[in-house]
């Protein structure tokens, strides 16, 4: 399987909006692997994408993406749907509409009961923008998988957790787990056992983040994120073979060379960039 990490940034983009941190400041100068965009993956092998940040449309141009057939999405907060006016752009031609020809190719949009109805609760005075988009543009099929589902030879398997979705990719004997954010705690569930690779967000990376802010023993993002060493144990508990570690946060204050200097304290522990491509 051919993964491409086409956004690995987190809640707020890598530069942030006029920031000046030198971080930020080295991302607009530089671009990628120093920017990035928000949490996004492709599977080139079925031309699927996970999740449609704000800024997806950006981040599809400066990837090697070259056709889309199915979108899934991981759960409803904004920096992974509020890009999906994207359909639009990818399939909505307004010269052929004016002559009566709608979308004959619309894009698979799959997720799990929860968060496609998440999804479909996001709306404008019209109503559901989904709802606009299949029936009345024909640009997507909507699709709800309670557990699992075969895309060609891909085997993909949906972990609740919560308002959140994890997906565990299979095929040809090896196991990919893509668990990009609010997935803490992690299930113990025996699918996740003797992966190839985990791709996880949810992660705070050090305790001296952006602007030498110290995070404290009692802070409240120690509850909600993974630390580095909880991380290590997830690896060691599921018997996971490589980890990479994505949504990095501009919080974080850290920069591409950075995370390329952490990797060193690691063993088989990375972290994402954009354009960072994985073969499993």
């Amino acid at each position: 399987m051919k993964f491409e990490i086409i956004g690995s940034g987190g809640c707020v983009s890598l530069p942030k909006p006029l920031c000046k941190c030198k971080v930020c400041v080295e991302a607009r100068e530089k671009g990628r692997p120093y920017s990035r965009y928000g949490c996004s993956i492709f599977l080139h092998d079925i031309n699927l994408l996970i999740d449609t940040p704000e800024d997806i449309v950006h981040a599809i141009n400066n990837s090697g993406v070259n056709e889309i057939n199915t979108v899934l999405f991981s759960h409803l907060d904004p920096d992974h749907t509020l890009g999906f006016r994207v359909f639009e752009q990818l399939r909505l031609d307004w010269l052929k509409v004016s002559e009566g020809m709608e979308c004959n190719n619309p894009i698979d949009v799959i997720a799990m009961p929860h968060v496609m109805e998440d999804l479909n609760a996001i709306k404008s005075v019209y109503g559901s923008f989904l709802d606009y988009y299949e029936n009345v543009r024909n640009l997507i099929k909507r699709q709800v998988v309670s557990k699992e589902i075969t895309i060609e030879e891909v085997k993909i398997t949906f972990v609740k957790i919560d308002r959140a979705t994890v997906f565990v990719f299979q095929k040809d004997g090896k196991k990919v787990i893509y668990a990009p954010c609010d997935v803490k705690p992690f299930p113990n569930d025996d699918i996740f056992m003797d992966a190839d690779l985990l791709i996880i967000g949810n992660t705070i990376v050090g305790d001296i983040l952006k602007d030498g802010f110290i995070l404290a023993e009692n802070n409240s993002l120690r509850q909600e994120l993974f630390t580095m060493d909880e991380i290590v144990d997830l690896k060691s508990l599921f018997n996971i073979r490589k980890v990479i570690v994505t949504h990095l946060e501009e919080d974080w204050g850290k920069s591409y060379d950075d995370y390329v200097n952490l990797e060193k304290e690691y063993n088989n522990i990375y972290f994402a960039y954009d354009g960072m491509i994985v073969f499993v």
